[in-house]
């Protein structure tokens, strides 16, 4: 079929193409006068989730905001939504609404159920792509009815998202509460026994006696190596000479010198007087005693200082073997001392991971319960919805438009349909696609 083809059709059937075209239009504008018009109220919310939480102090990451909005949308598009509106309009009490509730579903179900699936067949959420802002309209019969119900479902969600953030946060406030009550009996049990033990021992939190007694087994361990030394050095004395006029104190001896002093000068006048007067006089008699008496004291004396380094050594080995047990017995007391010290730190260990697992648990609880009292939001109305001045529905224009559209597509449609069940000649052309003979001559028609 040409296009000239076409254009003789139409104008064959132009009746036809005006007349379903005709019937289009008016069948839409009869319909958009009967049908009841509707009007469309919107609400806006706005979300803050950018700034931080003010009990957590954590803020929502970027990489979520798009999922975040999302599920807004669904929580405001959710039944529990829908069925906290009916329950503040109380839509359920009205009888009218109970009475068509009876008449649709023979009172099977819940009435509230019922009402709230009718409300969101007429809601429509809208996020915005740029913004955190949501746009919800709802489309009702009256202009009044349909703003009261868009704020209504802003309400709504408000209260359903804080519910939402506060029950989980009475549910762990009350497992943090069932956890602290433990925790804290162990952290009294652990510090019990740390005094306990404390007690039992004569321990003070602040007890420096392990450092005191490491200062007196120092103290004794220098003690000891003195005494050796002092033993070792008085037996080298007493033994280094079998003689004890060789002895060093005896040779260093002030006494003894001064006594063989005497000894020589006596000597020395002995030898003189015996050249003069003979060994008989009375005088060399007298010399020769007090000499016999010199030699005796400074025998008496070497005699003594040699029975000195004696007893010396000895006190010293005694020393010695005293400081030896008094080590042992030092070294056992500073044993003693830090292995309580270690067990006293063991139990302050235990007290101190008792104490920051209670600690964490408190801080937790704290923050549970405080989330679980909380009334701030991060969603706020932006702007309520206001009855609406003109209807959204039926849009007499747009459906003319429509109309026009379809009808003429139609009508086209009804032409050629009728073409094909009806055909006839319309032009030269038709004649020869019907003939196998060619075409001679047109008549003209009389004007």
């Amino acid at each position: 079929m040409t296009f000239h083809q076409f254009l003789l059709i139409l104008r064959a059937r132009r009746i036809v193409v005006a007349g379903v075209l005709g019937v289009v239009i008016v069948t839409t504008l009869l319909v958009s006068l009967i049908i009841p018009r509707q009007y469309t109220a919107e609400t806006a919310l706005v979300i803050d989730v950018k700034s931080p939480d003010p009990i957590v102090g954590a803020a929502l990451p970027v990489q979520m905001m798009v999922g975040y909005m999302a599920t807004q949308v669904d929580i405001i598009n959710s039944n529990r939504v829908a069925e906290r509106v009916v329950g503040l309009l109380k839509m359920d009490e009205a009888p009218s609404v109970r009475e068509q509730w009876q008449a649709d579903t023979d009172g099977r179900g819940e009435l509230r159920v019922w009402l709230a699936e009718l409300l969101q067949k007429k809601l429509v959420v809208r996020p915005s792509r740029e913004s955190n802002v949501i746009t919800v309209a709802f489309t009702g019969n009256a202009p009044d009815f349909a703003a009261a119900v868009a704020n209504a479902f802003a309400q709504a969600y408000i209260e359903v998202n804080l519910e939402l953030k506060v029950e989980p946060a009475r549910q762990y406030a009350r497992w943090f509460d069932e956890q602290s009550g433990p925790l804290r009996e162990k952290v009294e049990a652990a510090q019990k026994r740390l005094s306990d033990y404390q007690l039992r021992h004569g321990i003070v939190p602040a007890d420096g006696r392990l450092d005191v007694e490491n200062a007196r087994l120092a103290e004794i361990s220098s003690q000891l190596v003195a005494a050796e030394a002092q033993r070792m050095d008085s037996r080298s004395r007493q033994s280094q000479s079998g003689s004890a006029e060789t002895l060093p104190e005896v040779l260093q001896s002030g006494l003894i010198q001064g006594l063989k002093a005497e000894l020589a000068r006596q000597e020395a006048a002995r030898e003189q007087l015996g050249s003069r007067v003979g060994k008989n006089h009375p005088d060399y008699a007298r010399i020769e005693a007090e000499i016999r008496s010199l030699r005796e004291r400074i025998g008496a004396e070497t005699q003594r200082i040699a029975s000195s380094m004696g007893t010396a050594t000895r006190v010293n080995v005694a020393r010695e073997s005293d400081l030896r047990a008094a080590l042992e017995a030092q070294k056992k007391r500073v044993l003693e001392l830090r292995e309580r010290r270690d067990q006293i730190a063991v139990l302050q260990r235990d007290v101190e991971s008792a104490q920051r697992a209670y600690d964490l648990v408190a801080q937790r609880l704290t923050q549970a319960s405080l989330e679980s009292r909380t009334q701030q939001t991060n969603i706020a109305v932006l702007a309520s919805a206001k009855a609406p001045v003109q209807h959204s529905s039926p849009r007499t224009a747009l459906n003319l438009a429509l109309a026009v559209f379809l009808g003429t597509l139609l009508g086209l449609g009804s032409a050629l349909l009728l073409e094909l069940v009806d055909q006839r000649v319309r032009g030269p052309e038709d004649i020869e696609q019907c003939a196998a003979a060619p075409l001679l001559g047109i008549i003209p028609s009389r004007a």
